[in-house]
């Protein structure tokens, strides 16, 4: 194993590379941010958050929901989900938890969000004493946010204190003397009030909610959508709520729908599809005049419900079960994450009832951890979330039980003679590729590619291509469907062009396939210095061979040159 590279790899998987830093300093990453929030039964307050900070960032997480507590006085507590109450708050309860969340250094969480209910939801829309108070509660809970340095708020609406349900129009004390239409219109009015304490408070805060408008899809598609939503039991008035909160919020406030009934999706098409209905036909359930502000400010993203993942199918939870298509249901969720943060805006939300990610004093939650519960579930969530953020963890973790291994060929360029995959030598020959490698240039290409002896980033050789228009070295590797791999290497340029590592498929009979799959690297950094170049995949179904290829184009003369070194192939599963 080339230990320039070890070095390397652990030194990121510290997270201590303020040279990386630096270099996406140049040169700011163009990526859509994609993010997963840890939320469940397990949920921290602000002091177990605290005491366990370095435990819960080495989990795949960029953030946590946090359960808030004030404290009343020396007995009473006061949670803060409990938000749609008739009681009066003080700023002062919550004092303690800002102080606890002050003294975290966040590496990783990045995006935590204090929790919010709608609960016990026995306020009814017209009672304009009890809703000042619960306008004081969502203003207090964006002050402790933004003291805290939190993201934002994530808001349940959920009932979950029967016979009360906030959003439900049969469910109001006073229903009877006010007709729906006068319901969602104070509804809308309430959810402007909101809004204008919240961003008063909080002005660039993120609203994350289970759901919004996705869990009122079915009442789209209709003249007046008002006579759909007058009939749910749980949820006609929260369309009207989001757009009171859309009335006032400013640009900077963004809205996140969650979409929770994506706890059974099993396919990319109902990621999809669901996506296209948040952005698109939920776009009917807001007031025309806060149809542009929808579209810029509200966000589609997905839950993942884990209990699924491991529920046995034939069992009181068969409800919740996630079907495993044939392979391990860890892969499945491996999968549906990966599908559902690509159709995401920002977030994908992972939910967990039966076990736990961190300490809990929950006792409905088993003491087994989900790694231990649900084997390979870290290692799928992380994979789908950054696959080289996993490379790197599983990496460190394979040399630290010596089962590390270097699949390449003369990847550090110094044989002169290689044992190729059909068992042949091949015997490096004066201007030809290094041995065990091979190069294809285009037709009106008229570089070299070469093994330069004198050469290298750790040891002495290296692959050099000059004066290419296009062309690459190539190597190829058998391989299996859902195995997974690091391709790394380092380049070096002078003058003019460009470099990048590209890994592409073929079937098992060297046949090109799948070619939408491939998989770019660019380095970034000076180009007169050495830089890593590190991609991973999951071998996809059909095919049968890893192909290697290290591409250089746009050179133009002689003293246009490309040198690559320290090419290393692992297999991380």
């Amino acid at each position: 194993m080339n230990s320039a590279w070890l070095r390397s790899v652990l030194l990121a998987a510290s997270m201590a590379i303020p040279a990386a830093a630096a270099a996406a300093a140049e040169a700011p990453d163009a990526r859509r941010p994609k993010k997963l929030i840890a939320t469940g039964w397990d949920k921290p307050d602000s002091r177990r958050l605290r005491e366990n900070l370095e435990e819960m960032e080495k989990r795949p997480f960029d953030g946590v929901v946090l359960e808030l507590v004030g404290q009343v006085d020396q007995k009473k507590q006061c949670r803060m989900r409990s938000t749609f109450a008739d009681r009066k708050w003080e700023q002062e309860w919550f004092q303690p938890c800002i102080e606890n969340l002050r003294a975290c250094k966040f590496r990783r969480l990045t995006d935590n969000f204090l929790t919010l209910g709608a609960n016990p939801g026995n306020v009814d829309w017209f009672d304009e004493q009890g809703w000042a108070n619960i306008v004081e509660h969502w203003r207090i809970a964006a002050r402790v946010a933004r003291q805290s340095g939190l993201k934002g708020i994530l808001f349940d609406p959920e009932p979950y204190t029967p016979p009360y349900a906030q959003f439900g129009y049969a469910a109001q004390p006073e229903h009877e003397k006010h007709s729906f239409d006068d319901y969602y219109a104070k509804a809308r009015q309430r959810g402007r009030q909101v809004m204008e304490a919240v961003a008063k408070e909080h002005p660039d805060v993120t609203l994350f909610c289970y759901f919004l408008n996705s869990v009122n899809v079915t009442a789209t598609g209709h003249a007046d959508p008002r006579r759909v939503l007058a009939g749910r039991r749980g949820y006609g008035l929260l369309p009207a709520f989001l757009d009171g909160w859309l009335d006032a919020a400013p640009p900077s406030v963004t809205f996140v729908d969650g979409c929770e009934s994506a706890y059974r999706y099993n396919s990319p098409q109902q990621y999809l599809e669901a996506a296209v209905a948040i952005k698109g036909a939920c776009q009917e359930l807001v007031s025309p005049e806060n149809r542009a502000k929808y579209r810029a400010q509200v966000q589609v993203s997905f839950g993942v419900y884990l209990d699924a993942y491991w529920n046995p199918k034939d069992s009181e939870w068969g409800r919740w079960y996630i079907d495993g298509q044939g392979g391990p249901r860890v892969e499945r969720l491996r999968a549906n994450v990966e599908i559902a943060l690509r159709a995401a805006d920002e977030y994908v939300w992972i939910y967990g009832e039966k076990f736990r990610w961190w300490p809990t004093p929950n006792g409905r939650v088993n003491q087994e951890t989900w790694p231990e519960a649900l084997p390979g579930c870290e290692a799928a969530l992380r994979f789908a979330r950054d696959p080289v953020d996993y490379a790197r963890t599983e990496i460190a973790r394979l040399n630290s039980e010596g089962k590390l291994a270097n699949l390449a060929r003369n990847g550090d360029f110094a044989a002169e003679k290689v044992t190729v995959a059909d068992g042949r030598e091949d015997t490096w020959r004066e201007g030809r590729p290094p041995a065990g490698w091979n190069a294809w240039q285009g037709k009106d290409s008229q570089g070299t590619f070469t093994w330069d002896r004198q050469a290298g980033a750790s040891v002495k050789g290296s692959a050099r291509a000059a004066g290419a228009a296009e062309g690459c070295f190539i190597q190829s590797h058998d391989v299996r469907p859902g195995q997974r791999y690091a391709v790394r290497a380092v380049r070096r340029l002078q003058g003019r062009g460009t470099a990048h590592l590209r890994i592409r498929w073929q079937t098992a009979e060297g046949r090109w396939t799948l070619e939408s799959q491939d998989k770019i690297v660019h380095a970034k950094g000076a180009p007169q210095e050495w830089h890593e170049l590190l991609g991973v995949v999951q071998v996809p179904e059909g095919a049968g061979r890893l192909v290697i290829l290290l591409g250089t184009s746009g050179q133009a003369s002689p003293e246009d040159v490309c040198w690559y070194d320290d090419v290393e192939l692992c297999r991380l599963d």
